[in-house]
């Protein structure tokens, strides 16, 4: 691990009290998504997710209070599975290319912005980057479906395996290499809520409920500004752009 990303996850850890047995149990769960290099190119600064917050430091903040949240679930609950809450969170935002300040779509230019379309290339990326992680059916219908709904109430595009021109995907190159029961899977999760070409639906799943709540709170803590707030609609944040 960098040493400068050990400082980002010990500030992480500071900030929610993350530590111990905890802290190391944290990290086991974790590990084999943070070690990617995909994943580690996420925590530099070419991903920027909120104002100037990366999207690694973004997601590994999700991650850690969805093991808290999930860890005081998981007292009162039973049937509750910790890790997969914990690889939602930390697979949920795995998009492709910055969302800030990017092109979008010409022709469907609403429906084709990031907020309606990102669940769906993160399920492709996390699959075609961690294919152990959705070898077991039951895990992988909890993992797809809790980064599908994430954003519930906010709406997802639905996916279809033969309609390429009404989703602009920038990962559409990898999705022939993904199992077919993932994109069946994929698809399902997508049909649910179904309003036109659109899905609102929260997860059917415990834990990407627990998720849900996690990203909510992190994310509202870390839009501290009206242009990060008005790059969440219109992709454009004037405060980078103006550096």
């Amino acid at each position: 691990m960098r040493k400068d990303n050990k400082k980002i996850i010990k500030k992480i850890f500071d900030k929610y009290g993350l530590n111990g047995k905890d802290a190391d149990k944290f990290m086991e769960i974790i590990n084999p998504i943070y070690e990617h290099k995909e994943f580690q190119q996420r925590i530099t600064k070419k991903f920027l997710h909120h104002g100037d917050i990366t999207l690694g430091e973004h997601i590994i903040e999700d991650a850690v209070v969805t093991y808290l949240m999930g860890k005081d679930y998981l007292m009162k609950h039973i049937g509750f599975d910790l890790d997969i809450a914990v690889i939602i969170a930390m697979l949920h935002d795995l998009y492709t290319v910055p969302w800030q300040n990017n092109e979008y779509s010409k022709t469907h230019k609403f429906l084709n912005a990031h907020g309606f379309r990102h669940p769906i290339e993160a399920v492709i990326n996390a699959c075609y980057w961690y294919p152990d992680l959705f070898e077991d059916l039951n895990d992988a219908k909890k993992i797809i479906d809790g980064i599908v709904h994430h954003m519930y109430p906010f709406p997802v595009l639905r996916f279809t395996l033969n309609d390429k021109n009404l989703m602009e995907l920038k990962n559409y190159e990898i999705l022939d290499n993904i199992p077919i029961h993932v994109k069946r899977i994929l698809v399902k999760a997508t049909r649910r809520g179904r309003i036109g070409k659109l899905s609102i639906a929260r997860s059917k799943y415990k834990e990407g409920r627990i998720m849900s709540k996690a990203d909510k709170r992190v994310s509202n803590r870390q839009i501290k500004d009206v242009s990060s707030l008005m790059a969440l609609c219109t992709g454009k944040n004037r405060k980078l752009l103006n550096g």
